[in-house]
């Protein structure tokens, strides 16, 4: 079946309209911020929606709009910590999808992805209709089966937002696609201050995402000698890393928040400076512009910031480019090693709110210097 004739018989489908509908996006919670749309447009019309997610993914999932329930699962043949897939394990699965019922399920995966593991346990399940992006033959797994072109490099979320579209989903007038999480997010003044900070998040969720440490602090110098309010945030295992990028110069809360709180301090800011992790598609869902430390192990037109003013830098044609690499696999880590200070902070100004501190007729190489000279003899 073409994915246009798939489309066609999922518009017609009573099926796609009511009821209670099971989403799957089941690794982390950048992931499952990025199917934040694909999940509105299924939320315009089912009854309920139910995501499974996996443990990464679980509380961002708790963050979108126009989800009913979050089933947690660790998925063994995508998680980053795979567990066995065992009889036991698959049993869990299939009892907690039975018990939510559901008339369909959608499978929301990346390019590099199989839906069609998942796809059998559902069908053990009971799920009557099952659709998902395979490439590869499904046999009796899908009923909407969605093929694209994977060397095209679509932006995740329009990925698949495209599958819900296929499976008869189309999101409600006026929603623009961007994403988006929860409103009211919890108050965060009494951790950061009033608005108008910038923020940065120094952890990425594998080493190959991540800007070196030394080059985090220093630009948070920086920022500080410009008149920058800065925040620095982290994960509870990131605490120490936080403390040495903060120093004397910003609030550190690493390990301080949840990730709702997380998302509450990110829409105070003026700007966010972070690799390609979690927390910068958290941004992009607040509407928050992002300065991207993008480390090109897999393509920046698949999973930049999406919907937001991005800055993107780091070299994305070094030697490990589309490697998926969680380790960088060249001596000195040059796609981000080789993004100075300097640069952040003009990408911070050229994003965030002005500052009076350039001079005339300087650049940003000597206005760093001469306020980490200033910020030196003070």
């Amino acid at each position: 079946m073409t994915a246009s004739s798939s489309a066609a018989k999922a518009l017609s489908a009573p099926w796609s309209r009511t009821g209670t509908v099971l989403v799957a996006r089941t690794d982390n919670a950048g992931d499952v911020l990025l199917a934040g749309p694909a999940i509105r447009a299924v939320a315009n019309h089912a009854v309920r929606v139910v995501v499974l997610a996996g443990p990464n993914g679980q509380a961002a999932a708790e963050l979108l709009p126009g989800v009913d329930q979050v089933i947690r699962w660790r998925t063994p043949w995508i998680d980053p910590a795979p567990p066995p897939l065992t009889g036991e394990h698959a049993a869990r699965l299939i009892e907690a999808v039975r018990r939510v019922a559901p008339r369909q399920a959608l499978i929301l995966t990346s390019f590099h992805q199989s839906a069609l593991p998942l796809a059998a346990l559902l069908r053990l399940a009971g799920v009557p209709r099952i659709a998902a992006i395979s490439n590869d033959y499904p046999g009796s797994l899908l009923d909407v089966r969605h093929t694209v072109d994977e060397e095209v490099d679509v932006p995740e979320a329009e990925r698949m937002l495209a599958l819900a579209r296929a499976a008869g989903f189309e999101l409600p007038p006026g929603d623009d696609g961007r994403l988006a999480v929860r409103h009211p997010l919890p108050p965060v003044g009494h951790l950061t201050g009033p608005a108008g900070y910038v923020v940065v998040h120094p952890g990425a969720s594998v080493p190959a995402r991540a800007w070196p440490a030394g080059h985090c602090e220093r630009a948070v110098r920086h920022l500080a000698a410009a008149g920058y309010r800065v925040v620095v945030t982290g994960t509870p295992g990131e605490t120490a890393l936080t403390a040495r990028v903060a120093g004397s110069h910003a609030v550190d809360l690493g390990g301080r928040t949840s990730l709702a709180e997380l998302a509450g301090v990110l829409a105070g800011a003026e700007a966010v400076v972070v690799a390609n992790t979690g927390p910068a598609h958290l941004a992009a869902a607040v509407a928050t512009p992002v300065v991207s430390l993008f480390s090109p192990t897999v393509p920046a037109a698949r999973w930049a910031p999406y919907g937001v003013a991005v800055t993107l830098l780091g070299d994305q044609h070094a030697p490990c480019r589309g490697s998926r690499a969680q380790v960088c696999p060249v001596a000195g880590h040059p796609c981000l090693s080789s993004v100075t200070p300097a640069q952040v902070v003009d990408a911070v100004r050229r994003l965030a709110a002005p500052q009076d501190w350039v001079e005339e007729g300087e650049d940003e190489e000597d206005t760093v210097r001469r306020l980490t000279v200033k910020e030196e003899a003070s």
